[in-house]
């Protein structure tokens, strides 16, 4: 009789782990994770990490404002990960707000921005990120982003940590 009622405790404290809401993150969550990821192997110059977290023939769109034009660039995933870790200079990328579409193994995020360079203000604008799940999580298929020097908004995160 004390063997069953151990065993049964067992099983439902396992039940229990399993079961209790809050400790997987739904996919949403999951997405914005790579997502943040992303950014701080941007910050660190992890070019490792970030060929990870990207699909090895993604690419990178850049719709820069100049003016009253926008000038096109683009890259692939690999050139954007040797690019980011030969740099010496050091980018911190912060998003906020995301709208993030998830549909089985696709999704997008699309999300206001800043970025600083060695903690100095240069640009805002909009992320628009792909992502495909993968066997081992979700892995970026395309960046594409607005890169808007003037014209913005503070943002709701506030000055970067010291």
């Amino acid at each position: 009789m004390h063997r069953l009622a151990l065993t049964v405790g067992f099983s439902s404290l396992v039940l229990l782990a399993v079961a209790t809401p809050g400790t997987a993150q739904s996919p949403r969550d999951s997405v914005v994770a790579a997502v943040n990821e992303f950014f701080r192997a941007m910050t660190a110059h992890d070019s490792v990490a970030l060929a990870r977290l990207q699909l090895p023939d993604g690419v990178h769109f850049a719709a820069r404002v100049q003016g009253d034009s926008v000038a096109i660039n683009h890259g692939t995933t690999q050139e954007f990960a040797r690019r980011i870790g030969g740099m010496k200079d050091t980018y911190v990328e912060r998003m906020w707000e995301p709208t993030v579409l998830v549909h089985g193994p696709l999704a997008v995020v699309w999300a206001p921005y800043d970025i600083h360079r060695n903690r100095e203000f240069v640009h805002c604008g909009v992320d628009a990120f792909t992502l495909v799940r993968s066997p081992t999580g979700w892995r970026i298929a395309t960046v594409s982003y607005t890169a808007e020097p003037t014209g913005c908004k503070p943002s709701p995160l506030g000055p970067l940590a010291k």
